[in-house]
């Protein structure tokens, strides 16, 4: 259990740490939901952090192994599923939107990890994050860390009309539409119907 391995468990074990604080009947935070959404965020950055050091740490070291490949991928959906249903819990105002947004960042991730699997069970080929995956996953980050951090800002129309965080939604669909598509059309040679 080499330490990219440990951050990748501890990103893990973060997950229901950040859905407790999001949904849980806490008596100090049931009239407080600003501070509830910044403890959130807190816990979230520092989750995504641990996505960002495992990674660089690995490939620094040499310390890229098995279980890495399984699980750092698989703690990465951990985390964004997890974060979008505690949203979808928590936030009612935005919640008719939201709801569709996470609809179709998880049907993406799903996809193209089925996509993954089926490339690399046939062919043997691993395939890697493009940097449209990668400009997604800071954008996902980005998406939810605003929503959590939005209800603070001390200026009303941000907190009336949660302009920042349907922006940011935007931008996280646009991103998750195309690096999915753009999966498809890579490897969707690989995926044959008759078979």
């Amino acid at each position: 259990m080499n330490l990219p391995n440990k951050l990748t468990v501890l990103r893990i074990c973060l997950v229901p740490v950040f859905m407790i604080v999001m949904m849980a009947p806490i008596p100090y935070l049931e009239n407080h939901e600003v501070v509830r959404g910044l403890i959130a965020a807190v816990i979230f950055i520092l989750t995504s952090l641990t996505d960002m050091l495992d990674g660089k740490i690995a490939r620094k070291y040499n310390l890229i192994t098995d279980f890495g490949k399984f699980m750092d991928p698989l703690a990465d959906k951990f985390m964004v599923f997890g974060a979008m249903l505690s949203i979808i819990y928590r936030y009612g105002d935005i919640r008719p939107v939201f709801i569709w947004a996470a609809a179709i960042v998880m049907f993406r991730e799903l996809a193209v990890t089925s996509i993954r699997l089926v490339v690399s069970g046939k062919e043997g080929l691993v395939v890697a994050a493009s940097w449209l995956g990668k400009v997604k996953t800071v954008l996902q980050i980005v998406c939810i860390a605003t929503i959590l951090i939005e209800p603070a800002i001390p200026f009303a129309p941000f907190n009336e009309w949660h302009i920042l965080s349907y922006v940011t939604m935007v931008a996280m669909l646009v991103m998750t539409l195309w690096s999915g598509i753009d999966y498809l059309r890579s490897y969707w040679k690989f995926i044959d119907p008759t078979k």
